[in-house]
Parts: structure tokens; sequence; C-alpha cells
């Protein structure tokens, strides 16, 4: 590894990291298909299809593992590493939660799920993750900012959502479970959007070095025992 040019090590890791994205996103929008259509063999495509993505972000993580034992990176380097690193973090939390609304869908029925608008609050849940990462590809601060604004319409879609089973609930002939089904599933896409502003946030700090992240400190750590 050492021989290589650090740059060319980075760039390799990146581009890893936005094909992965990009499984993830497929996956993703296979199970909004799923849901939308209460088909179950794409439903079990979707848990297939995990595997070999948690496999590939296993892999990444130890690649950039490798790379910061080996090359010791400073500055810039240091932070694109650790951005990567956090980002298929959450690459990998999206890609569970894509399983989760899969694996929601025996328990809802066609006449809720028309009666709750998934379909677009799954699109918009992509939108974000892809812009987010585009945001990464391209070192874009401006596109990396865009997210939180549609982060307030996933969350506005939320509440909609949670507002309307509520009520539905008090019926004298709801069917519980699958409300709560439905509650669930607009939760997963709510956080899979969450999970869009983390990525964007790592792709300002990445950009800026001024840090917008949550908290969370187990990669600060990281950079502060390799600065000792």
């Amino acid at each position: 590894m050492a021989e290589r040019p650090v740059h060319e090590h980075i760039r390799d890791l990146s581009d890893s990291l936005v094909a992965l994205s990009g499984s993830v996103l497929r996956n993703f929008k296979l199970a909004i298909e799923a849901l939308q259509s209460l088909d179950k063999d794409k439903a079990l495509q979707v848990k297939s299809a995990d595997g070999e993505i948690d496999d590939s972000e296993i892999q990444l993580e130890s690649q950039c593992l490798s790379f910061l034992a080996l090359q010791q990176p400073v500055a810039k380097d240091l932070r694109t590493i650790v951005a990567i690193m956090k980002i298929n973090d959450n690459l990998e939390r999206i890609g569970d939660l894509s399983v989760h609304v899969a694996e929601r869908l025996p328990d809802i029925g066609s006449v809720l799920e028309r009666a709750f608008d998934f379909g677009s609050m799954g699109m918009k849940a992509g939108e974000m993750v892809k812009k987010a990462v585009d945001a990464f590809a391209l070192r874009d601060h401006g596109l990396a900012m865009q997210i939180d604004e549609l982060e307030e319409e996933i969350d506005l879609m939320h509440r909609v959502i949670f507002k309307k089973a509520m009520a539905s609930m008090k019926e004298p002939a709801a069917d519980i479970d699958q409300l709560i089904a439905v509650l669930s599933i607009s939760r997963y896409l709510e956080r899979i959007a969450d999970h869009a502003v983390k990525i964007a946030r790592e792709v300002v700090y990445l950009v800026t070095g001024e840090s917008a992240r949550q908290k969370d400190n187990s990669y600060e750590k990281l950079l502060d025992s390799l600065r000792n």
C-alpha cells in the first residue's frame, strides 16, 4: 500500500464508498417498490442483497483502518478517511432500515398501503441520500447544505402519517396491528432521512473543516489518538 501515492488510495476508497451507496440506494428503492406492490418476492430480494452490502461495508471499513495504520495521513487526508468511515456507517444503517421496511410488508394490507403515501416519502428520502453522497463525491458544500431543507419535508410527511394513523386507531373497526406497522415504516423512512443529514454534515466538515456533526465522538477519539 505504501508504494502508491496517498491521493490514489483516497480516491480508490472514495470510489468504493460511492459504489457502495449505489448498491444501498438500489436496495432501498427495491424495498419501496416491494411495499407499494406488496410483492413478497421483492421483499426477499431486499433481504438477500443486504448480505452482500454488509460484506462491502465491512471490507471498506477494514481498508480505511489499514490505510490509517500504514499511511498515518495528516490534515485534510485524515479528515477524508474519517468522513468515509462515518458515511460508510450511515450507509450501513440505511441498508438495515431498508430491510426493516421489507420485513414489515406482511403486516400491512393493500387498503392501508394505498391510504398512506409511502411512495412519495420513500422517494424523498432516497433523493436525500443520493444528494448527500453526490455532495461527497463532488466535495460540494452547497449541495450538502440543501439536505437540511429536504429533511423538513420528510419530517412533515412523517407527522401527517403519524396523525392519520393515530386517528384511524380510534375507529371501531381499526386494525391496530396494521396501523402500528404503518407507524414503524414511516419511522424507518424518517430515520433514513436522518442518516442522509448525517452524511451531509460529514461533507460539510470535510470541505470546510467546521464540524456540524451531531454528538458522536467515537471517531473524534480516533482522530485524537492518531494526532498524539
